[in-house]
């Protein structure tokens, strides 16, 4: 659904616990952020939870948004400059999303209001490093995953990257640990891919050259019942010789 005018007119604004004034779009389905000048800046708080949004990017200048709820959507991406649109954003939760590296994280690093963040179940959270880069890369941070950051945590977050070696290990860290190819995927995986796709197809092959071979009509069945369910026997068996794929269907003679 469209984020419209006349959706954001509709949907439910309220106080909430915190006497904030709230403006509820969850669960529209929404694949865009757009149109969000007609808020007026009237709002503290924004929830676009429950929604198909994939990029946090387009909005106006909010002065008054102090939060920003964004779990279980499919966010791949965190615009720049977002600290000039909202400057005075401190609480920003991205639960449940598709972030995968510390390089989508970086956008980040320019919004110092920022003191409260959730990144729980995003792949990037089993990054190496990864709570020590957040909390190096916002040094006002207070909360991480409902976790409070701990002044322990602060001293090895800038042991870790603190200096001309750290900035270089942040760098590493950060940078895309995949090569994208079109259409998505990445290229070791493309590779890993081709390859069972090629050797699935030696197997075929080799079942096929095995019935044409096959010395019994009990053996031409059970190899046709094996291609047509596509059972592929182990590695160390069936990319092998013709007559260890006898083996694997008649036993040992």
């Amino acid at each position: 659904m469209k984020l419209t005018a006349d959706l954001i007119a509709d949907s439910p604004q309220f106080f909430n616990a915190n006497k904030d004034w709230e403006l509820d779009m969850r669960a529209n389905k929404i694949p865009v952020l757009e149109n969000l000048g007609c808020t007026l800046d009237q709002f503290d708080v924004i929830d676009f939870s429950d929604n198909d949004i994939r990029k946090i990017e387009g909005f106006p200048v909010l002065r008054r948004l102090k939060t920003l709820f964004f779990n279980n959507n499919k966010i791949i991406r965190i615009g720049e400059g977002l600290e000039q649109l909202l400057p005075n954003l401190r609480e920003l939760m991205l639960t449940n999303n598709a972030l995968q590296e510390l390089s989508d994280l970086d956008p980040l690093a320019t919004i110092k209001t920022l003191t409260h963040i959730s990144l729980l179940r995003n792949p990037v959270t089993a990054r190496k490093h990864y709570r020590l880069y957040m909390i190096h890369m916002l040094p006002n941070l207070k909360v991480l995953d409902f976790q409070k950051v701990k002044q322990k945590e602060r001293e090895e977050a800038e042991r870790v990257f603190g200096g001309k070696q750290g900035k270089q290990l942040a760098q590493e860290l950060g940078r895309a640990s995949r090569t994208f190819l079109p259409g998505g995927g990445s290229a070791i995986a493309a590779g890993r891919g081709g390859e069972r796709a090629r050797q699935a197809s030696m197997d075929v092959q080799a079942i096929r050259a095995a019935i044409a071979q096959a010395k019994s009509l009990d053996e031409v069945r059970r190899l046709e019942m094996m291609l047509q369910q596509g059972q592929i026997p182990g590695r160390e068996r069936f990319g092998g010789p013709m007559d260890d794929i006898r083996m694997h269907v008649n036993g040992p003679s």
